[in-house]
């Protein structure tokens, strides 16, 4: 049987919300199996438990927030796109998150930090069944039109692949690779995904700030991009980081859905907003997606049976 995951032990980060500016302090729990992913307001009066679920997203402005019953009026974590991308990547189902703040800190502005946190606490098998939204039909959103349209679409697929294509007005960026496919079962995510940055121009920051956004941002958290070039002294991790890091966000935004895909995911120019739109649509149609799940491990996708510390 392919199974569920979660900690073997708890693990904690320390770190300033990219957004709010604010010192958070976070604890990583394990959780019971089909718990999924819960983050608990610890600094309120009494502490609120956020199940993460499509549902639940009341913001998706510059990143992806949840609230009890997705109520933009209630008790939020925002920024959970990195943290859920590495659940994602090591294969965790079951995870409880406390939290003393409304925003999970940025640390380096990638995955990577949040892969080490979890696979130093050990990745446990769980008994009970891993559960997979497959999806059965094709389901796509669009949004604007001309040079402002923008897509994203599901498609059926035995396995889990992300394909992104970016284009930015900025030269810094269009010298770097514009579009990049990857494949969950491929072992790599760590490797290939993981290290990718959040990013900014110069140009928007001080527009973001007026707004009370990007108030924690450094080079330390994110790579800066002026009219030509990459301020960051160490320039880039990976050659094509831009586009890299938008999958990142997307495998993040998709694990939103409570359970990790078996499909073909397809993006030009989209974020945060779409990814959620699309997983809104998909689980609006009954007939385009199921939940399943392998009692014979040979039968899963290939690597999808893999303990993630090995990947």
């Amino acid at each position: 049987m392919l199974k569920q995951r979660t900690l073997k032990s708890l693990t904690r980060a320390v770190g300033v919300g990219i957004h709010s500016g604010q010192k958070v302090e976070m604890t990583l729990r394990p959780a019971a199996p089909n718990t999924g992913i819960v983050f608990r307001r610890v600094d309120l009066n009494s502490p609120v438990d956020i199940l993460v679920r499509a549902e639940s997203v009341s913001d998706t402005r510059m990143a992806t927030t949840v609230s009890v019953g997705g109520d933009p009026g209630a008790p939020k974590v925002q920024t959970i796109e990195h943290l859920l991308s590495a659940c994602a990547g090591l294969g965790l189902d079951n995870l409880y998150v406390d939290i003393n703040a409304d925003e999970v800190p940025i640390l380096d502005g990638s995955a990577a930090s949040y892969v080490y946190l979890l696979q130093s606490a050990g990745i446990e098998l769980q008994n009970a069944p891993k559960k997979f939204l497959r999806v059965k039909k094709t389901v796509e959103v669009r949004q604007g039109e001309g040079k402002r349209l923008m897509w994203a679409k599901l498609e059926p697929h035995h396995g889990y692949t992300l394909s992104f294509q970016i284009e930015f007005d900025n030269p810094a960026v269009a010298a770097t690779g514009q579009s990049y496919v990857f494949d969950m079962g491929s072992g790599q995510y760590k490797k290939e995904i993981a290290r990718a940055r959040t990013f900014g121009m110069t140009s928007d920051i001080e527009t973001m700030r007026s707004r009370g956004l990007t108030l924690g941002g450094s080079m330390d958290n994110a790579i800066v991009v002026d009219d030509y070039r990459v301020l960051n002294a160490d320039g880039l991790r990976y050659d094509d980081e831009f586009v890299k890091h938008k999958i990142l966000d997307a495998i993040g935004d998709m694990h939103v859905a409570g359970h990790p895909l078996l499909g073909a995911y397809t993006s030009f120019k989209g974020g945060h907003a779409l990814n959620n739109k699309l997983l809104r649509a998909l689980l609006a149609d009954a007939e385009a997606y199921e939940i399943v799940s392998f009692e014979d491990e040979r039968a899963a996708p290939q690597g999808f049976a893999q303990l993630a510390p090995a990947w």
